[in-house]
Formats: C-alpha cells, structure tokens, sequence
C-alpha cells in the first residue's frame, strides 16, 4: 500500500457522516486506502462505517487509548509506505492528497508535511491548529503562519509558497513510515495535544524534515474532542508543553528555557485567577505537578534522545519571544515577526 489515510475515531459518528463523503469522493489514487481506527466508541460509528461506507476499512480498537497511543495502536496493524493521520473533523478538497504524496516522493529526508489548513465554519480563514505551518519561539509557545495566539488571519495567498516547518498538525499529517517507525510512533504519555509537535521535534532532531504543502488544502473544523477553552485542554497543554521542552532541547538551553517557562505559567496561572478563571488556574498547578511527577521517566527518554541527535539548532525555531511580540509590541500576524525560517 503507498498511503493509508487513517481516521482515529471517538464517538465521532456525525464527524464520520459529514466528512466521510468528501474523503471517499476525493480519495481515489491507485494503492491508497482509508482506515477507520475506532478508540473505544460508544456509539453507532461501526454502524455507520460499515454500512454507509463500505470502502472504508473498519479497525475496532480494544479501548479508548487517546490520540497518541491509539494511532500507535492502530499504525501497527497497518503496512503502507506513508500514513496520513486525519481528523474525523476534517474535510477535504479535490486534489488533497496528490501534492502530498508528491511532496514525500520528492526528497526521502522529508519526514512528514501538512497541508493547507482551513476554517470549516469561515473557509477563507486560517484554521487555530496548524494553518499555513507551525512553529515554535525559544520559550517553548507554538504559533502558525497564518495564527499568533487567538488572532487568525484571513487566507490571502500570503502563505501560498511550500517550505520547511518545525511541526505540522496532527489534525492532518502525512508521515513516513519508516520514521514513524525509527521515531517509535507517538509519545504515548502526552494522552493528546502536542504530541505531534514532539514527534517532529524528535524527526528534527534526528536530521529529518517537516514540510508545509500550499498546493493542498483541507477544512477543519477544530475543538473537536475538547474545545480550546476547556480545563482539561488547559491542562494538558501546560503539562505536555513542559514534557515537549523537556524531552527536546539541547542541554545548553533546558535549565534557562524551563525555569523562564515556570516564571510565565506562574504569571499565566495568576491571570486566570484574577479574572475568575479557578478551573483554569487549578489545572495550570495541576499540569506542573503532574511534570514533577513524571521527572524520572522524562529522564530517562531524555537521555535516550540525546544520544540520537544529529541536529541541534533549528532555522524554524523564532529566537525572539512570540508573546512578547504579540502583547507588547502589538504584532498579531506572523508577517510582522519580521522572521524567515
């Protein structure tokens, strides 16, 4: 098989009724399948797949793992030169997957890539979780071309030109199998949320590449399992984003960058509390004891990583601060960082 597009599902039976359609109409190149992982639904999903898309390959998992450990539950039990993770929340656009494919055939250093991703709700808008590319400043903050923090910009053409990324979104990533292989998949302990960003970061590190594709696009509609907003998403952005710093940097910057990050989550978890955000707070405190309690398995892969890696410093790494940038000095487009990866 050349490409499985694979859908890790969850009680999603109306994401599958209303995305499947275009995925099925607009999925038709030779040795490519789509594969429905279901992570434990308790709904009518199997139902739904099997008998209103019978094309569609039904892979019943035992229980629900989260994103991270259920793609890696699924992927081994698929063979295919490159897996392409998607969202059931996603829609696609003819001639999705061509240019993908293309893009990896090209050059065998290319890990994985993304491609241009859009609102469902406002199509001419980027979308928050991944838009034209994403990134990340010396402190650790992702952002995307095309989205800093909550501001997303219009898609214009500005971003219509393919280059290397630091990570792509795992609402729809396409990645080599032998690296999803050499990487040991996903970082199971991240549960979801920027265990994609840890993958690449890890791809990186190990010399290889993360590409942005402009010339396909697809629409997400995003929030799909936690909306932005939501305590436990909260929760596991500020706890995996100190996993992803931890297990990643070099050694010369992982005490300055951690103890920056421990000084702004403070700053960020007082914010919440003043402006009447007790879930949120409670669950930025909750996040660093959870990372002080997962230190010696951190370690452990830590050390483990560094004895891989090829490259340390990354062009696609903004050495200034985003957030600075974005609350002091009024820069709200990714243009205006005035910065070429």
């Amino acid at each position: 098989m050349k490409v499985s597009v694979v859908i890790l599902n969850w009680n999603g039976q109306d994401f599958l009724r209303r995305y499947l359609p275009a995925l099925v109409k607009y999925t038709t190149l030779p040795e490519v399948e789509i594969v429905v992982a279901d992570n434990g639904s308790t709904d009518d999903s199997h139902e739904v797949v099997e008998k209103e898309f019978p094309s569609v390959r039904y892979l019943q998992l035992e229980e629900n793992y989260g994103f991270a450990e259920g793609y890696n539950q699924a992927l081994k039990q698929i063979e295919a030169e490159y897996y392409l993770l998607l969202n059931s929340d996603v829609e696609v656009t003819e001639n999705w997957l061509g240019p993908l494919i293309e893009m990896m055939d090209s050059d065998a250093s290319i890990g994985a890539c993304q491609p241009k991703i859009l609102q469902t709700e406002k199509p001419d808008y980027f979308e928050y979780a991944g838009a034209a590319g994403g990134f990340i400043d010396r402190f650790g903050y992702t952002f995307c071309r095309g989205r800093l923090l909550d501001v997303v910009e219009k898609d214009e053409g500005q971003y219509n030109e393919s280059g290397e990324i630091f990570w792509g979104t795992g609402a729809c990533l396409m990645v080599r199998s032998l690296v999803w292989k050499e990487m040991e998949g996903l970082d199971a302990h991240f549960w979801a949320h920027m265990e994609e960003i840890d993958l690449c970061w890890r791809m990186k590190n190990r010399g290889y590449k993360v590409y942005y594709n402009h010339q396909s696009t697809v629409h997400h509609v995003g929030g799909g399992s936690l909306s932005y907003g939501n305590p436990r998403k909260i929760y596991l952005n500020f706890r995996n984003n100190l996993f992803l710093l931890y297990k990643n940097l070099p050694h010369q910057l992982l005490f300055p960058v951690l103890v920056s990050r421990m000084v702004l989550d403070g700053a960020a978890a007082l914010q919440f509390l003043i402006t009447g955000q007790v879930a949120a707070f409670r669950n930025v405190i909750m996040a660093h004891l959870a990372f002080y309690r997962h230190l010696p398995l951190l370690r452990k892969q830590r050390k483990k990583l560094r004895g891989n890696d090829v490259v340390t410093k990354h062009p696609q790494i903004y050495t200034g601060s985003m957030v600075w940038n974005y609350y002091f000095r009024g820069k709200k487009k990714f243009n205006e960082l005035n910065w070429k990866p």
